[in-house]
C-alpha cells in the first residue's frame, strides 16, 4: 500500500513515503501551467532516472566513486503511462477521501488540477470583471449543430437552422467555443468550423463521442444547404477575418488560411 491512507496498490513499493509517484505527478501537475498527458507525465518521470543515470556516468568516467541511484529512484526508469494514470487516479481518491476543494480531470490535452464545482461562488470572487454569461438559444442550438457534426460549413449550419447563422457563429467565434479548422473541398471552398479545446473544457468532456446520443445523432442525414451566393461568401470572409483575433486562433489553432491573398482586379479603378 502507498503512504498516507490511499487505498489504491502501490507500483512502486520501493519509493520512500515522500517520493511516491503520486507525490512526484502531483508535482509535476501544479508546477503545469498546460494540461499534462498520462504520455508526458511518465516521460518526464523517466526523464529524471535518465539524467541522474547519465551524472552518475560522468561522475564516473572522471574517476570518483558515485553511489549507486537509490532504489526507489531507478525503480522509475520503467515507468508507463498506465501507471501515471492509476497514480492520478490514486491521488484522486485521496482528495475525496480528504475533502479536498480540487480534483483532477481529463481534458483533451491532458489531466490538470481544478477546484471543485462546490467551491465556485466562492473563486468566482477572484475575477469580479467577469460575468456569468449565458448562451441564447439560437446560439446554443448553433453549436450543438457544430458540436454533432463538426467539420461542418455555415451553409450546412444554416441548412439546419433554416435562418442565417453570421451572428450566432461570430459569437461562438468570440466566447472561444468554435474555431475555423479548415476549408471544405466544395466550390469556393467555405470555412469549416468545429469546436475548441475550451468547449470541452467547460461541458466537461473529452472528445465528441462524449456528447449525449452522439453516433446516433452524427449519422442523421442533414439538408442540403444552398449554393452560396455572393453575399454570402462575403459575411463568411468577414467571420474568418474577425476569427484571427480569437485565442483559439493566436494559439495557432485556426488551420484554415483566413488571409487568403484576394486574385487582382482585371477592372479599371
Amino acid at each position: 500500500m502507498c503512504a498516507g491512507k490511499l487505498e489504491l496498490p502501490c507500483p512502486f513499493p520501493n519509493l520512500p513515503p515522500d517520493m511516491q509517484i503520486s507525490a512526484i505527478l502531483e508535482s509535476l501537475l501544479i508546477a503545469s501551467q498546460e494540461p499534462l498527458s498520462s504520455e508526458e507525465m511518465a516521460r518526464l518521470v523517466r526523464a529524471r532516472v535518465a539524467e541522474a543515470e547519465d551524472v552518475l556516468i560522468r561522475e564516473t568516467d572522471e574517476g570518483s566513486a558515485p553511489a549507486p541511484l537509490p532504489k526507489w529512484l531507478s525503480g522509475l526508469a520503467q515507468t508507463t503511462p498506465e501507471q501515471a494514470a492509476e497514480a492520478v487516479a490514486e491521488l484522486n481518491r485521496h482528495y475525496e477521501q480528504t475533502h479536498r476543494a480540487f480534483t483532477i480531470l481529463e481534458r483533451p490535452k491532458g489531466w490538470k488540477i481544478y477546484t471543485r464545482a462546490d467551491y465556485g461562488d466562492f473563486v468566482r470572487h477572484l475575477f469580479p470583471g467577469r460575468k456569468r454569461e449565458r448562451l441564447s438559444g439560437p446560439a446554443m442550438e448553433t453549436l450543438a449543430i457544430v458540436a454533432y457534426r463538426q467539420p461542418i460549413t455555415k451553409a450546412a449550419i444554416e441548412a439546419v437552422r433554416g435562418v442565417s447563422c453570421d451572428g450566432m457563429i461570430q459569437k461562438l467565434l468570440d466566447r472561444d467555443l468554435v474555431r475555423i479548422g479548415g476549408r471544405a473541398d466544395l466550390p469556393g471552398r467555405p470555412l469549416l468550423y468545429q469546436t475548441t479545446d475550451l468547449f470541452f473544457e467547460h461541458f466537461g468532456i473529452n472528445s465528441i463521442d462524449d456528447l449525449p446520443n452522439a453516433s446516433e445523432l452524427r449519422r442523421v442525414k442533414l439538408p442540403e444547404p444552398k449554393e452560396e451566393t455572393a453575399p454570402a461568401e462575403e459575411a463568411e470572409q468577414q467571420l474568418a477575418l474577425s476569427a484571427i483575433g480569437t485565442p483559439a486562433a493566436a494559439a495557432g489553432d485556426a488551420e484554415a488560411d483566413v488571409n487568403e491573398p484576394e486574385e487582382p482586379s482585371t477592372e479599371p479603378s
